[in-house]
């Protein structure tokens, strides 16, 4: 037993109490200096960049702070970052892509009520909308929302509302918020990855690339069901609790590793590489750790080796050029690879030439390129396979399943990836004048060993005695040909029976339509329509009826015509519209299929169409504005470069006009009727369509002329309802007297506009432009778009641009 004698017991409390009175005092001074400067940020005031401390604003529990973050020697953002991490973890940027001067440059609490970035020459990068209202204080709260509120505490505006790469707990996921994510490690900049809730409920990861979009998670490949979604909740949110368990309406589930721990400092972030991850702060070393995340294998991640590139495990992920190409930008695989030089124009003559042995094919086995199909076909031979690609001058590849005969032709070479998992053969077309034939018998430079030598029988690759060669393998060809369609006879014979014993539509393809869409029967559409009595419009096709289904939500039901074809179409709209989904196309809810009686059942736009508003004399519509019309026109063209460019089946929309765009309550774009034309794949040798469609004043010439129908004739449509759009009319009032054919009133109209548009004058566009605007609209735009506008209603369709660059060039005037 330890005992005390003398003075020590007192002198040993004395100490004691003399450091426990210190390290109070210090903490309360230092909570008391945060509070003095850093609780909160008054109206009127302001911070610089010049200041001492860059750190504006603490949260009250300290796991929070905001102010002005470094990413450069003289740059820095406005962000809220994590203070307990180790490394100032970012969670939030004020205009991301706009970093600030380090001298001069200030956020400001304007006396008007606005929160304010300012750069160093006086510029405004970003503010709140809070200006003329009553906000008075701006605060960072515990959860790491910035929020500017009234004297009263009412919330005015807040940063949750606008996350940039990361979710925090109790952040909500809505219709109106996405993640983007970083270009690259360390950089403030929007990357080409986002998180965001699609036109079809679910929260999806989509690549944005400099030549190509696709969504890649949940797989694309998949029903909604199939990947454990569904698409029949509208509200759209989603949410990380505290505890580590993530939930959205799609039924989207997920959870930490270390689900359940009480305080622990969580983040949902979508990396820069595509990879959607789930951290956890170690409070004691400042360290993240991954506790979930969308993708184990990195290389199903789209456009994480760009194109001409395969991704590839050894055992870590790297990127590879293919054979014969090489890097667009050394350091940067986004950019993909692109033939070594001369071989493009060596490519180019052997495609254009008559004769399709100018090219070998090199295999690469256990190799998968997603998407950007020029077409799939039924069962085939591998030499019929290599037989289409050679006979398809787009075609820059086939994949090949071999045991079932799949054939993939690829007209890009997109999303590659290489694994033992994978049972596709590869075969990479390459021109045998160019040196990189030879290198198929060498050892080649990546990871990409061809294992197997085979290719068409006239291929150089070919050695020793070539004869018994082609023997061997045509008589193998031969035996399965001779397999393969015994399969079909038989399945033919047993469908045939079985199908004839069945007076309605019973196969396979209804019943996967039937698993992806609500199925109504005839009786709940009437009873939704009134009977069909309210009707919305009519065309070719059929007729548009106004309905309400028994959930209070409106809808159109198009009755479509029994006609001799009326089936065919019908199940050509219903087999793609499973693989069609953008904003800007009119989404299709449910269907209906019995007997004579077949109807979609699609999304209601409460403007009506575009033609409506356009031919409008009597005042019943508000009169569109320029920026709803530029905004009209930005939208179409996306959607039609979805359809051209971008899903997986390549669309000729061939009716684009204004009765076929349709507008939502925000004045937003939607094409309606994509899916009632005849699928075209994209660069094939298409034969002309027996039946013109499209309406007078919108066809395109090729129509008449008996030529291949490809995007160019909806390019050509577009440009019309561009025309009509700027000048407030419809087409068929541009005839002269009567007499002119609205085609040349077209071509008149577009050759006085080459005249006018080549003069610095622009004061021509007051009488051109529609005058119920007054005047009010953006010069430079409106001259944009009748320049567009002119481009594509040229007749030599190879002089109209495509659909993508017109978006391009109208996404750059955006303002």
């Amino acid at each position: 037993m330890i005992t005390f004698t003398g003075n020590s017991l007192p002198m040993a409390m004395r100490g004691v109490h003399i450091f426990t009175t210190l390290i109070s005092f210090l903490l309360m001074l230092t909570t008391a200096l945060a509070e003095d400067k850093k609780s909160y940020l008054a109206r009127g005031s302001s911070v610089s960049t010049e200041d001492d401390t860059k750190t504006i604003l603490v949260s009250p529990n300290g796991d929070f702070a905001c102010g002005f973050y470094k990413v450069a020697t003289n740059a820095f953002t406005f962000s809220i970052w994590f203070s307990r991490s180790s490394e100032k973890t970012v969670a939030w940027t004020a205009k991301r892509d706009a970093p600030v001067n380090g001298k001069g440059s200030k956020l400001t609490f304007r006396k008007d009520g606005g929160l304010a970035l300012v750069d160093y020459n006086g510029t405004v990068v970003w503010s709140t909308n809070t200006t003329a209202t009553g906000a008075s204080r701006a605060e960072l709260q515990n959860s790491g929302n910035l929020i500017v509120m009234d004297s009263e505490g009412q919330c005015l505006w807040e940063s949750f509302d606008s996350p940039t790469d990361t979710l925090l707990p109790l952040q909500p996921m809505t219709r109106d918020t996405k993640l983007v994510s970083a270009s690259a490690r360390g950089l403030p900049y929007s990357g080409l990855y986002t998180f965001f809730f699609d036109s079809n409920n679910l929260l999806s990861l989509i690549y944005n690339g400099p030549e190509t979009s696709s969504i890649y998670w949940p797989n694309p490949a998949f029903l909604s069901w199939d990947n454990g979604r569904t698409t029949y909740y509208s509200s759209r949110h989603g949410v990380l609790d505290s505890d580590g368990w993530f939930i959205a309406t799609d039924q989207l589930n997920f959870e930490a590793s270390d689900h359940g721990q009480k305080d622990v400092m969580r983040r949902l972030t979508l990396d820069y590489d595509g990879n959607l991850r789930l951290y956890s702060l170690n409070m004691t070393t400042g360290k993240w750790s991954v506790t979930w995340m969308a993708f184990c294998q990195v290389c199903e991640i789209h456009g994480v080796c760009g194109k001409n590139s395969l991704c590839i495990y050894k055992p870590d992920p790297r990127c590879s050029c293919l054979e014969g190409f090489e890097m667009v930008k050394p350091g940067d695989w986004s950019q993909g690879c692109s033939y070594k030089a001369n071989a493009t124009l060596i490519w180019n003559n052997n495609a254009n030439s008559k004769s399709n042995h100018g090219f070998i094919f090199k295999k690469i086995p256990h190799t998968d390129f997603y998407g950007y199909d020029l077409n799939y076909s039924k069962p085939v031979t591998l030499w019929q396979c290599k037989r289409m690609c050679l006979d398809n001058a787009d075609c820059q590849a086939f994949e090949y399943h071999k045991g079932i005969g799949k054939c993939f032709l690829k007209a890009l070479l997109f999303n590659g990836r290489k694994s033992q998992d994978h049972y596709n053969d590869f075969y990479l077309k390459l021109p045998k004048a160019t040196p990189y034939s030879q290198l198929l018998a060498s050892k080649p430079s990546h990871a990409c060993v061809m294992t197997e030598k085979e290719a068409y029988p006239s291929s150089q690759m070919l050695t020793g005695n070539n004869s018994n060669i082609k023997f061997g393998y045509f008589l193998s060809s031969a035996l399965t040909l001779l397999v393969v369609e015994m399969t079909l006879i038989t399945v033919g014979c047993w469908a045939a029976n079985k199908w004839g014993r069945r007076p309605e539509i019973q196969d396979e393809g209804y019943t996967i339509i039937s698993s992806q869409f609500r199925r109504f029967n005839y009786k709940e559409l009437e009873k939704a329509t009134d009977c069909f009595q309210e009707m919305l419009g009519s065309g070719g096709s059929g007729a548009v009826y106004k309905g309400i289904l028994d959930d209070k939500r409106k809808v159109a039901v198009k009755k479509l015509n029994d006609v001799i074809h009326g089936e065919q179409e019908f199940r050509s709209e219903l087999s793609i519209i499973g693989r069609v989904y953008h904003m800007n196309l009119v989404r299709i809810w449910g269907f209906c299929a019995e007997k004579t009686n077949k109807l979609l059942v699609s999304e209601f736009a409460e403007n009506g169409s575009l033609d409506r508003v356009l031919s409008d004399n009597l005042g019943l519509f508000p009169v569109l504005q320029w920026s709803q019309r530029y905004n009209i026109a930005l939208g179409v063209a996306k959607g039609l470069a979805y359809l051209h460019h971008e899903c997986l089946e390549w669309i000729v929309h061939c009716d684009v006009k204004p009765e076929n765009i349709l507008l939502d309550k925000d004045f937003e774009p939607k094409i309606a009727d994509f899916g009632l034309v005849k699928l075209v794949s994209r660069g094939s040798n298409t034969e002309t369509q027996s039946k013109v469609h499209g309406t007078r004043g919108y066809i395109a010439p090729e129509w008449a002329l008996n030529l291949p129908i490809t995007g160019k004739a909806d390019v050509y449509s577009y440009g019309v309802v561009l025309l009509e759009l700027v000048k407030g009319n419809r087409v068929s009032r541009w005839v002269v007297d009567g007499e002119e054919e609205v085609e040349m009133a077209v071509k008149r109209t577009a050759d006085v506009l080459k005249e006018k548009l080549a003069s610095e004058d622009q004061s021509w566009l007051l009488d051109f432009v529609d005058c119920r605007m007054n005047g009010e609209f953006n010069y430079s735009q409106a001259a944009t778009v009748l320049k567009i506008a002119v481009s594509c209603v040229e007749e030599d369709r190879r002089r109209r641009p495509s659909m993508s660059s017109v978006v391009e060039i109208l996404l750059s005037l955006v303002e």
